[in-house]
């Protein structure tokens, strides 16, 4: 198993390698070019199992119906540092990722912006620990295997909560496992403790799991994480009318859960692997926002300046530079470039 440090390392690597590529890519040509420059022929969207307005879209089709004439290609991802390499290669166009691989993305300069808020994370990733490890603080992790996907959100507030109750994480041992693979860790009872989001959280629970702390009580603390969409800034600028769109389509799915949540909660069970009352649960572990509520300050906000977003990704940055996962965090306005506000209006 890779060190947290070498892992880090190894990541900046393979960006860097892949940023190069992604050059010699743009420079060939996109196959998403038209001669009119306002409808991309091909749209290839990566996304996660995550219950919140993307996945609403993806399993009615809204996106499908809103542009005809456009082929959407969905791609599954198990974490935001896959979605990370999919984008610095050019594979995907638009992507969701957790706001720690987003820092990373950005303080490693991968071509891409933000432009939507998919969900702000609260108990809908959790530190879930096995009830016969006997573990009732963060501090009786000492001696203890706690997993978790590296570079993630979830990786960020473990290491967050470790740190505020003064626990060295290298007392712990953490292991770098991606969902699937946490799962099957957990049934094995290799591990005694996970950080991660549902629906695998809610399995772990499930199997004489219990939750230790959650990411809104972090959020509670000032360490605040979210899950966001990213675009290539050239697809961006090409077809900005499109993600303005695609941006009405989301909105459309905020609004179709908030009046009939049962319903959002019915659609996405199947995809979840549960039933439509573990759904609805799940959905609410999640704050959804509307494009209008984005645009306040505290969140993407309407002005370069005036992004509580690019705040959140700078702080996370300089975090993860103390973690050493990143050599350094660039200055804030890089993360206020970074953020795409037209596509909220």
């Amino acid at each position: 198993m890779l060190t947290a440090k070498f892992q880090g390392k190894s990541l900046i690597a393979t960006l860097a390698l892949i940023v190069s590529l992604s050059v010699l890519l743009v420079a060939c040509g996109s196959k998403n070019s038209d001669s009119a420059g306002n409808t991309p022929k091909e749209v290839t969207i990566g996304y996660q199992v995550i219950p919140n307005a993307e996945l609403l879209v993806k399993t009615q089709g809204l996106a499908e119906k809103k542009f005809p004439n456009t082929k959407i290609t969905w791609k599954a991802f198990d974490s935001g540092r896959d979605v990370n390499t999919a984008i610095a290669a050019g594979g995907i166009d638009l992507g969701l990722a957790g706001s720690v691989p987003v820092a990373i993305g950005v303080a490693n300069k991968l071509p891409y912006q933000v432009y939507f808020i998919h969900d702000i994370i609260g108990e809908a990733e959790s530190l879930a620990v096995r009830n016969s490890s006997n573990i009732k603080s963060l501090k009786d992790l000492a001696g203890k295997k706690v997993a978790v996907p590296f570079g993630s959100t979830a990786h960020f507030s473990l290491l967050s909560a470790l740190k505020s109750e003064g626990v060295d994480p290298a007392t712990v041992t953490i292991l770098d496992l991606q969902p699937q693979d946490i799962l099957a860790a957990w049934q094995r009872k290799d591990i005694d403790g996970a950080f991660l989001w549902n629906p695998i959280l809610a399995k772990l629970i499930a199997e004489d799991g219990s939750v230790l702390i959650t990411a809104q009580q972090l959020a509670d603390k000032g360490i605040i994480t979210a899950d966001v969409g990213v675009v290539r800034t050239k697809f961006a600028d090409d077809y900005p009318d499109f993600v303005k769109s695609y941006v009405a389509v989301l909105d459309e799915a905020v609004k179709q859960y908030r009046d009939k949540p049962e319903e959002a909660a019915k659609a996405l069970a199947a995809v979840l692997s549960t039933d439509e009352k573990d759904a609805l649960a799940q959905t609410k572990q999640l704050v959804w926002l509307t494009s209008e509520e984005q645009r306040d300050a505290k969140y993407l906000g309407s002005k370069k300046d005036e992004s509580g977003f690019a705040d959140v990704l700078l702080q996370t940055a300089q975090f993860l530079v103390d973690q050493k996962q990143i050599p350094a965090a660039p200055e804030l306005k890089v993360f206020q470039d970074a953020v795409r506000q037209e596509a909220l209006k």
